[in-house]
């Protein structure tokens, strides 16, 4: 009987957690128990990540019903990759606002982290407005340099234009997530990615079909369903930011530039951007070399094991989010060995997960892939590459963790140069040494991506237990 009420109580605790984690109520992170912290984290932040990878999903499904669908996607598909830089912008900024942020909530200074978030705004318009101007004067040019033909140029312009123009909005909107995760509600941050993506789905189809007074604008369309969804989602974290009710108060006054902090902020975002651009240039060369080697069914079985692999590690990259917003608010609050703790508790977590997902890939691999396609050559390399990637899931999850602990410190330079290396001067020669010099095609391509994050993880392990990142100062 008393295990009986033992294990209601669990059950009961648990939906309680759950209903604190997505109601967003404010807690002192760094005085509750560990295991109840890192879950109201993550539970937002693994939705929040999972609402931001619905945005393309949802543009790619509407443009593909269209009379010129090539073009269209086409035109999508390389926009993303022009916006890449952006997101590279995005993320480091947000790096370091949930970094400074953090810092300062744990020194129970919300002033300061208030301050803090609205200097980083400050950054992000800057330069983003330079980036913003080309992208819109230079629309067809970016299509043709990505290599899409003259009249794809042509068809997708106006796409282009709205997106690159309109890109501060998408930088703002990781921007000030990062801020709300700094300060502990990632609730907020969640509840923008929502507003942002139901605005889309509800829109991409008036604008791109017509409704009534609305005439249809096809592809161009897309970008402006996007761009309103996005807006409405910024909309939403800016009144979070001035109506007073959340730890983070901000006043006009904040806006005013510091140049000291500013440079500050920039010193811990420069890493955290190129941390980005590194990882990204080594996954498009991968993806050329299985190109290149394996053929169109090669390059479509390792674009569909890679779709597969990210959604089910986007839990996992929410719940090293958590571990960056643990260890900010507990170096600040000068809680040091908490703060270590935080990470290894939420790496137990991870490794569970990813457990499970790696065998369920290893065992229903060629289940999974039958969802994106009927081509059984393109399914056997799709269920070939997903057996091989499973195999490093663990290691992987363990190194993501690391990697955000490390950020979450100020510490973005470490994680920095262990990418660097791992995938510029190992993984990218390692992998055209297999598919090329041993012929093994795509197939030395899949090995060499766990065999990477090994030594990634290795890496990153060593240099947490020396404890350099105790002592960064932010």
């Amino acid at each position: 009987m008393s295990q009986s009420f033992t294990a209601k109580g669990k059950v009961s605790s648990f939906f309680s957690v759950l209903k604190q984690a997505i109601k967003g109520q404010e807690v002192d992170l760094t005085s509750i128990s560990i295991k109840r912290a890192i879950v109201l984290l993550a539970i937002p932040m693994m939705l929040e990540m999972a609402m931001e990878s619905v945005f393309a999903l949802v543009d790619l499904y509407f443009v593909g019903h269209l009379k010129n669908s090539s073009h269209a996607i086409q035109t999508v598909g390389l926009t993303e990759s022009v916006l890449t830089v952006i997101y590279s912008l995005a993320i480091g900024l947000s790096m370091a606002a949930t970094a400074v942020v953090a810092r300062r909530i744990g020194e129970k200074n919300p002033e300061a982290a208030s301050k803090a978030g609205m200097q980083t705004i400050i950054i992000a318009m800057l330069i983003n407005l330079g980036i913003s101007i080309f992208g819109f004067l230079h629309a067809r040019g970016l299509l043709l340099i990505m290599g899409a033909s003259a009249e794809t140029a042509d068809h997708g312009t106006p796409f282009v234009r709205i997106m690159m123009g309109g890109s501060i909005i998408i930088v703002l909107l990781f921007l000030i997530n990062g801020i709300f995760r700094g300060a502990g509600n990632a609730a907020i941050a969640m509840r923008s990615l929502w507003i942002a993506n139901i605005a889309n789905i509800i829109l991409c189809p008036i604008f791109i079909r017509g409704l009534g007074p609305i005439p249809a604008f096809g592809l161009t369309g897309a970008a402006i369903a996007t761009s309103i969804g996005r807006g409405l989602g910024v909309t939403y974290q800016v009144y979070n930011l001035f109506n007073g009710k959340n730890a983070l108060k901000i006043r006009l006054s904040y806006f005013i530039p510091e140049w000291q902090q500013i440079k500050a902020i920039i010193k811990i975002a420069a890493p955290g951007i190129l941390q980005f651009v590194i990882a990204s240039c080594s996954w498009i060369f991968l993806a050329q070399l299985v190109a290149t080697t394996g053929g169109d069914h090669g390059s479509a079985g390792y674009q569909t094991s890679l779709r597969l692999m990210m959604f089910f590690l986007l839990p996992a990259w929410g719940l090293s989010n958590a571990a960056a917003t643990l260890v900010g608010q507990n170096l600040g609050a000068g809680h040091l060995e908490r703060a270590e703790q935080s990470v290894f508790q939420t790496i137990k977590y991870t490794v569970v997960f990813l457990g499970i997902v790696s065998i369920l890939f290893l065992t229903c691999g060629h289940l999974f892939a039958s969802f994106f396609t009927d081509d059984e050559a393109v399914k056997k390399v799709a269920t070939r590459s997903l057996q091989i990637l499973s195999g490093g899931f663990i290691i992987y999850g363990i190194g993501m963790v690391l990697t955000s602990a490390f950020n979450g410190a100020g510490d973005t330079w470490t994680p920095t140069k262990i990418n660097v290396f791992t995938f510029w001067l190992f993984q990218i020669p390692f992998a055209y040494l297999l598919a090329k010099y041993f012929a093994m095609g795509p197939t030395g391509v899949f090995i060499s991506i766990p065999v990477a994050e090994i030594g990634l993880t290795i890496a990153a392990y060593l240099l947490f237990k020396r404890g350099k990142w105790k002592k960064t100062m932010v």
